[in-house]
């Protein structure tokens, strides 16, 4: 076989994906599904809200004002302090003080076995006493419908659980960088209607930040505890409820459910390198096939006739137009900084690799394995 067979082969195969890659996001914003279209259910069922918090001065204040807020009036509130170092704690206290609702307990000594936030978001479950258990992370912000909207939802699609992808506020053009790859990456990979309708447990998809069970269900499993020491816990749970052939589904956010996950690129760099193989399966061959297909996609047109380039741009165009319109996210800035999210895809494969070798990665203090 000739090498210029084998390049054109190659070629071919690089503009197939690209083509996968737009169906799927075609697929994705033409079924999304609205969460914020549901509201009309019965509001006596509690929901408990668990909120594990690591030094989260900065951030948990705000979202307990949100929770105080909610249009969905039956709600315990339950922080659960792993070991902060801050003022966590206090601000904590302070807003006890406006709502009753509010219980702040400690997550207990770390143990060996167990990751900080798993311990944590487990001893909160361990007292919470509602129908339904809301996990939420503490740089998350709520609208005043969020809950009622998202309990609707569960109940409508008669869903055990269901997790949301918030929208994620980017302040600048150096987060611009990184922080739309998890939209990037999720949405041109994964048809996530196929979340709902689809039996096979690898079509499945979570986000931590907002994670909304059934307490009969979690109890019965307990998926924190089952999966105490991986990163990326959210996305272990989805696969391991639904192989036991129950309902789940996964969301992006509306205004309703939004998220400023980090202030600055070297944190979010570091924030991501913790779990971007899991978007690939954890396979880092899968993950390094992406990202290399994925820069290099537009010199390998080449090799094929003159009309694949236009037909190759048109196709990633029309990718991160749908991802965006998909995400909230600016469609312009996406577009123009295409390749330096890809490079940055690549740098934070390589620092995961780096930390997955030399059992480096930190997180809010602590080494994680």
């Amino acid at each position: 076989m000739s090498t210029e067979l084998v390049l054109t082969g190659i070629a071919w195969a690089v503009a197939g994906f690209a083509l996968l890659q737009t169906l799927i996001a075609i697929v994705n914003y033409v079924f999304r599904a609205d969460y914020g279209m549901y509201s009309n259910i019965d509001q006596h069922d509690l929901v408990s809200v668990v909120i594990p918090v690591r030094n989260e001065e900065s951030t948990i204040g705000n979202l307990l004002d949100d929770l105080g807020k909610q249009s969905y009036p039956t709600l315990e509130i339950i922080v659960v302090n792993d070991d902060s170092t801050d003022e966590t704690e206090a601000v904590v206290q302070s807003k006890q003080q406006l709502n009753s609702a509010i219980q702040l307990v400690d997550a207990g000594i770390k143990k060996e076995d167990w990751l900080g936030k798993n311990q944590a978001c487990f001893a909160g479950s361990r007292i919470a006493k509602g129908r339904y258990l809301l996990f939420l992370d503490a740089d998350v912000r709520l609208g005043s419908n969020a809950i009622a909207s998202t309990l609707a939802y569960l109940q409508r699609r008669k869903l055990v659980f269901m997790s949301v992808f918030p929208t994620q506020i980017i302040l600048s053009k150096a987060l611009y960088k990184i922080v739309p790859l998890m939209n990037y990456i999720l949405l041109s990979l994964l048809p996530l209607v196929l979340v709902r309708i689809s039996r096979f447990s690898s079509l499945s998809a979570a986000n931590g930040q907002f994670m909304l069970f059934d307490h009969q269900l979690y109890k019965a499993l307990e998926p924190h505890k089952r999966y105490r020491n991986e990163k990326v816990e959210d996305i272990h749970i989805a696969r391991y409820i639904k192989k036991r052939q129950y309902r789940i589904d996964c969301l992006t956010g509306n205004e309703d459910i939004t998220c400023k996950m980090y202030d600055t690129y070297n944190d979010a760099l570091e924030g991501f390198s913790k779990n971007v193989f899991a978007f690939f399966g954890n396979s880092t061959v899968a993950g390094l096939a992406f990202w290399f297909i994925t820069f290099s996609g537009i010199f390998w047109m080449i090799f094929l006739p003159w009309y694949m380039l236009p037909a190759y741009l048109s196709m990633m165009l029309v990718t991160r137009w749908l991802i965006s319109l998909i995400s909230n996210q600016k469609v312009g800035i996406n577009i123009r900084l295409h390749y330096e999210q890809i490079w940055t895809l690549g740098k934070l494969m390589c620092r995961a690799l780096k930390h997955s070798k030399n059992k480096s990665y930190q997180w809010k203090g602590r080494t994680i394995a």
